[in-house]
């Protein structure tokens, strides 16, 4: 299982993790960060698949994917 972390702080909402995530577990969040724009966030907490396209196509790094056994995942 894969976890996807998304620095709010460092995404500018451009939308290309969006476009490119084969799964569409990636869409843009309803509120406004602290930079005036729409960060991204995830859909789905297992929809992830681990094909790194979304890190690939973020400018700004500001995505992150970490391996994560089940039981992991669902420790808050």
């Amino acid at each position: 299982m894969v976890k996807v972390v998304i620095d709010e702080k460092r995404c500018t909402g451009c939308g290309l993790c969006v476009e490119f995530c084969p799964r569409h577990n990636l869409a843009s969040c309803a509120q406004i960060n602290e930079r005036g724009v729409y960060p991204v966030e995830t859909t789905t907490e297992d929809g992830c698949t681990g094909c790194k396209l979304c890190v690939l196509m973020c400018p700004a790094v500001a995505i992150t994917l970490y391996r994560v056994s089940r039981e992991e995942a669902k420790t808050p």
